[in-house]
């Protein structure tokens, strides 16, 4: 396969630019589902770069389910096309540089009228799932427990919205603020996300549209300011755990 020429990345994070260089030749269908990626030091010549920097976008690729690195062969395309073509939120967020700002915009536009449909369309059993997984958390918890049971939290919600575009769009979304957002352990406020939880519960159960907007759109305000000061603050040696908002 001839070798085109790609103008040298002009960020700093080389990483970045590599991993979008290699999306759009995969979108462009110069490379294959299943097809073997051209050697290392070819795409070193086309970005531009150390073979180094190859490596490591080639690395991010084979983590994200892109591309499979075989020891002593090189590096094929995953045979399923439709995850290559499909660009995950995880890899848009690396790829398109989406902001985790504006991922809590997203969630503000759509979740509070969510929270709104929940609280008019909800069941019995929407109430004590959620009920359930109030109960399920405390402070005391591991931290990706946690998390676990505030995505839960969510998930019941968008469900008892009633709309299952939003539940599955949402519920990718979370995955990846769950995963991605870090905060120091000493800026973590524990008891504030439960406290909102239950506020939003509250209004759901007592069927009160407006507050349960109101309160989840306040919930995700103030989740996004305190994930946003907390990584502002934290240090590279800092050690980090998961959000829950």
């Amino acid at each position: 396969m001839p070798v085109r020429k790609t103008p040298a990345p002009r960020t700093r994070d080389l990483t970045h630019t590599l991993v979008a260089g290699l999306k759009e030749i995969i979108s462009s269908g110069e490379l294959q589902p299943g097809s073997k990626l051209p050697p290392e030091r070819e795409l070193a010549k086309r970005f531009g770069v150390n073979r180094a920097s190859i490596r490591q976008a080639l690395k991010a690729l084979d983590v994200m389910g892109i591309v499979h690195q075989r020891v002593g062969d090189g590096t094929y395309l995953t045979n399923d096309a439709s995850t290559t073509l499909r660009a995950p939120l995880d890899f848009l967020i690396l790829v398109d540089g989406i902001t985790f700002q504006e991922l809590f915009e997203a969630r503000r536009i759509v979740e509070p009228e969510l929270a709104a449909r929940a609280a008019r369309r909800r069941t019995d059993e929407d109430i004590a799932e959620l009920e359930s997984t109030l109960a399920a958390m405390n402070p005391d918890m591991d931290t990706r427990e946690l998390a676990d049971q505030d995505l839960r939290f969510h998930e019941i919600i968008w469900r008892a919205s009633g709309n299952r575009v939003c539940q599955r769009m949402f519920s990718s979304l979370h995955r990846a603020l769950s995963r991605s957002l870090t905060v120091t352990t000493s800026l973590r406020d524990d008891g504030t996300p439960m406290s909102a939880h239950s506020e939003i519960c509250d209004a759901i159960r007592a069927g009160d549209d407006e507050l349960a907007r109101r309160l989840m759109f306040d919930h995700l305000l103030q989740g996004e300011s305190t994930i946003l000061k907390a990584t502002a603050a934290a240090s590279p040696a800092a050690p980090t755990e998961p959000v829950t908002v």
